[in-house]
């Protein structure tokens, strides 16, 4: 075999190694900060994964003081974007997964769509988050729903058993 081959063979290995390694699971709680927020979900805990080069991924939710969680996957769609305060773009989009309270969460945050998905801005210990939700509805619109404001509480150790108790499909 050339040394390319082989460059790239051990390059595929290093980052199969790597990305395992280095994938980091932290949870990180927030608490509602204005009255929108907290009539819709008081406080959160969000479960991040954390790569290699410090790119976060939100896998789900829990609430903090209530029993309910949901699970996210990344997603791509066209038009999400555009409908969130533009201060606000650029955040990741996330489908909630309907499976579990991912309905009941969908529906409480845009009552009456067919679908909805989160923009999350960037998530950080110590620092304020916005999540937007938005709506798929069956005129075929996409539509803002709410922007959700938390305030950092901290970071949690590892998941809290009440919360942990909580279904999961992961």
């Amino acid at each position: 075999m050339n040394k390319s081959v082989w460059a790239v063979l051990a390059m595929t290995a290093l980052s199969a190694v790597a990305g395992n390694a280095a994938a980091d699971v932290r949870y990180l709680a927030f608490d509602a900060d204005d009255r929108t927020t907290q009539s819709l979900t008081r406080g959160i805990t969000l479960e991040i994964e954390r790569g290699l080069f410090g790119a976060t991924r939100v896998r789900g939710l829990y609430s903090t003081t209530s029993r309910g969680s949901a699970n996210f996957r990344p997603q791509s769609v066209s038009g999400v974007q555009d409908v969130v305060p533009s201060e606000d773009r650029g955040g990741s989009v996330y489908a909630i997964v309907p499976e579990g309270d991912g309905r009941a969460l969908g529906r409480a945050l845009c009552p009456g769509s067919e679908e909805a998905w989160l923009v999350v801005g960037r998530v950080r210990s110590g620092r304020p988050l916005t999540i937007h939700a938005v709506g798929h509805w069956p005129d075929g619109k996409k539509r803002h729903c709410v922007a959700l404001k938390y305030r950092y509480r901290g970071e949690w150790a590892g998941l809290p058993n009440s919360l942990s108790d909580m279904p999961s499909d992961r």
